[in-house]
């Protein structure tokens, strides 16, 4: 996971900022989409984590099995969280393919810089295979989400609901659009993790 420094960095600061602004997300939010936000933000600080480039911390070789014990532990709280609907299933095949890649990068062998050489292969390649594939359709269906469409006034008007116990919300929170570019960046940055696998 670990590539080029430039390329590792902009991934580190753009997982980074997705992730503080969804804590940002769930501080102004209640229920459902408190959650959603939640998982986002664990998802984003743990991709940006996992792709610091390797000259500037090479992770101890125990950091792998504390990746995957977290988003272990993630993937089972989307489990649970599936029958709510809305993206808790995207979360869940997210956390679990987290998980994979730190059990890849954790294999005897496999060290943390072995899916950037050539003739080398972290993981199977017939389940990367799979997620790269799950995360280029994502990223196209998210993409057309983005597509500027013609609003109408009384939906703008209504957007900024309360967030929990602090009166209305700000209007960054309200913004749908933001939310999804912020999915839209990590399942970027997931396909680039997961290339470099």
């Amino acid at each position: 996971m670990h590539g080029p420094a430039l390329s590792g960095w902009l991934m580190v600061v753009l997982c980074a900022v997705t992730g503080v602004y969804c804590l940002l997300r769930m501080r102004a939010s209640a229920g459902e989409e408190r959650r959603a936000a939640g998982g986002e933000a664990v998802m984003g600080f743990g991709m940006a984590s996992m792709a610091l480039p390797g000259a500037v911390l090479t992770p101890p070789e125990w950091s792998w099995a504390v990746y995957a014990a977290v988003f272990g532990g993630a993937a089972l709280h989307g489990l649970a969280a599936v029958r709510h609907g809305g993206h808790h299933l995207h979360h869940f095949v997210g956390s679990l393919a987290m998980v994979y890649m730190a059990l890849s990068m954790a294999a005897p062998g496999a060290g943390a810089h072995t899916g950037h050489t050539a003739g080398t292969a972290g993981g199977i390649p017939a389940l990367t295979g799979g997620l790269l594939l799950y995360y280029m359709a994502y990223v196209l269906h998210a993409g057309t989400g983005l597509v500027p469409v013609a609003v109408p006034a009384t939906v703008t008007a209504t957007a900024g609901g309360p967030g929990p116990g602090r009166g209305p919300r700000p209007a960054w929170a309200a913004r749908p659009e933001l939310a999804l570019a912020c999915r839209l960046s990590m399942a970027l940055a997931m396909l680039a993790m997961l290339v470099t696998l």
